[in-house]
């Protein structure tokens, strides 16, 4: 009998554009007794042979159909269809205390007053009842109980998460505003214990739930909440995400339902999707709408961001560079940070509100690859400057702004030590820059001063950043660092994007005699570079050629000429 059963009962996600009211949903239940058991497996049996035992099974299949063994139900999208229990319930209505509690009493009502609910077994919890987040713990407890239930094919017991997510209220029905401004607790537990850890542990569901349940009590006994078995879960997040549980039988075989008790019943379970399927032309039409809908949001983006970019004035240049420290790696100490600093050549600006330093959070380090010590930064920063020339020469090359850093690391008590200088000079390219720059810092040499640094904390510093590479005031013709002990530290890695604008990129005249300048002067970074390059070699060499041909006696050329002309002939 197990092959008669589909045991996936797991979860299944939809992705739909269609709006999921349109969803509608067949559902059967049909009670399995053993008579029918029984037919059913002589028809499997005795297939083949169709005259034989056909007496035996029309008797046998004979008086099991009825309104109280098998239902079959269309069911919508939050559509609400009452039990048996809930009937009676808002009859009365003392016992309606919320809104929804009148509502349903309302509807209860007008369903007396008519023919009555058309549901016998077969009814919903809807995603406002206070009911849909109490369920799926209900289940789960009982699965664990009886392991043969229609959702658990394991063993399975309820965690802790989801005892407390069974004690929550509906969202929808538990909306305090809170007067007090002043937090009651602390909102950073920097020590949280185990036990807060598990108290703290809640779950915020987002999604729209529906559920389909079943009566499947014995007759006679129906509207009891303990024979209420769950049958399927649909949930939605408004995006187009829909999630099933279980999944469409799809022509497939049924799924079982065990009830609970002295009695133990199967059920039958079957889930269809008879949602009405679009037709040719209105699927065309939604196609059409959904790219008229594009085309006018993409409109609307563009009105919004504009045709004419703001422009630097002329003869500007600017720069915009947005920029990240990504790690340090290979550093002595630990809780590391920071602190960088700009400095901008001659001829260079920012705006007045432009900070040109900043400084990083501290950062423990980890180890990887059981060889360096890292610690990740990912510290964003922007910077945005303007370079004008006053004079421009042939032999002018513009000074980039270069960015000074200095590591640094933070002990308990709060005092720091210097682990490392170094630079990063503003890429001249335009795009994207990982750049990984090695760090140095002074040393001295005895144990005093070791002593000092792993304690208290002190260690040289340099009075001015700009002397870890040439400084900017600087006149002379060399710079002697003799006598200055340094030691080698680690590195730090930056992520740099880099932007340029002017007015005379757009002039292709002017682009193209700019950009050559700047190439011939550093040293060719493009492949227009090498275009220039080669075509100056063939120019060279043509004129080469073209000499030597020159220097050939008059009559060794007339001679080739006459031997080219015969060869044409």
């Amino acid at each position: 009998m197990a092959d008669f059963w589909n045991t996936d009962t797991g979860e299944a996600v939809y992705r739909s554009r269609d709006a999921v009211k349109n969803l509608r949903i067949k559902v059967r239940i049909e009670r399995v007794t053993s008579t029918a058991a029984l037919s059913q497996h002589l028809q499997k049996e005795f297939l083949s042979q169709k005259n034989r035992g056909a007496i035996e099974l029309e008797t046998l299949t004979q008086g099991q159909t009825g309104s109280d063994n098998e239902e079959e139900l269309e069911v919508g999208w939050q559509e609400k269809l009452f039990s048996k229990f809930e009937m009676e319930l808002y009859q009365d209505e003392a016992v309606c205390q919320t809104p929804l509690d009148r509502q349903y009493h309302t509807e209860v009502k007008a369903l007396n007053r008519a023919r009555g609910r058309k549901n016998h077994r077969i009814f919903t919890y809807t995603d406002h009842d206070r009911y849909t987040n109490y369920l799926p713990f209900q289940q789960l407890v009982r699965c664990a109980q009886n392991p043969t239930d229609i959702l658990t094919t394991t063993k399975s017991s309820p965690t802790f998460l989801a005892e407390r997510m069974a004690s929550i209220r509906h969202r929808r029905q538990d909306r305090r505003t809170m007067d007090c401004t002043i937090p009651v607790s602390k909102i950073i537990n920097w020590e949280p214990t185990e036990e807060f850890v598990k108290n703290s542990h809640v779950v915020h569901n987002s999604m729209q739930t529906m559920h389909i349940m079943g009566d499947l009590g014995p007759p006679g006994r129906l509207g009891q909440t303990e024979n209420e078995y769950l049958l399927f879960t649909l949930k939605t997040d408004g995006s187009g995400t829909v999630v099933l549980k279980p999944d469409f039988n799809k022509g497939r075989e049924p799924y079982r339902i065990v009830t609970e008790g002295d009695k133990r019943e199967v059920w039958r379970l079957t889930v269809e999707n008879v949602s009405t399927a679009m037709k040719p032309d209105e699927k065309d039409m939604e196609q059409n709408m959904y790219k008229d809908l594009y085309v006018s949001h993409k409109e609307y983006l563009n009105s919004l961001v504009g045709q004419d970019f703001e422009m630097p004035p002329l003869g500007v240049l600017r720069y915009v560079m947005n920029g990240e420290i990504v790690s340090a790696q290979g550093f002595e100490y630990d809780n590391l940070y920071i602190h960088f600093l700009m400095e901008l050549p001659n001829n260079w600006s920012s705006l007045p509100f432009q900070s040109l330093s900043g400084v990083t959070q501290a950062c423990r380090t980890k180890t990887l690859r059981k060889v360096k010590t890292f610690a990740f930064f990912s510290f964003p920063f922007s910077f945005e400057a303007f370079y004008m020339s006053e004079k421009e020469s042939e032999e002018s090359v513009p000074q980039w702004p270069v960015l000074y850093f200095k590591v640094l690391s933070l002990t308990s008590w709060q005092r720091y030590r210097t682990e490392g200088y170094g630079y990063v000079l503003f890429p001249a390219i335009p795009g994207k820059h990982k750049i990984t720059c090695h760090t140095w810092r002074p040393f001295q040499t005895g144990t005093v001063s070791a002593l000092r640094r792993f304690f208290i904390g002190g260690s040289p510093e340099l009075e001015d950043h700009s002397y870890v590479r040439v400084p900017g005031t600087f006149k002379g013709e060399r710079l002697s660092r003799f006598g200055f002990s340094t030691e080698t530290t680690g590195s730090v890695t930056f992520n740099l994007h880099c932007i340029q604008q002017a007015r005379s990129f757009v002039d292709a005249t002017m682009l193209k005699k700019r950009r050559q300048k700047v190439f011939d002067q550093l040293g060719g970074f493009s492949q227009q570079g090498a275009v220039c390059t080669i075509l100056e070699a063939f120019h060279n060499a043509r004129r080469k050629m073209q000499e030597a041909r020159e220097s050939l006696p008059r009559d060794l050329i007339n001679a080739t000429s006459q031997l080219q002309m015969e060869s044409s002939t």
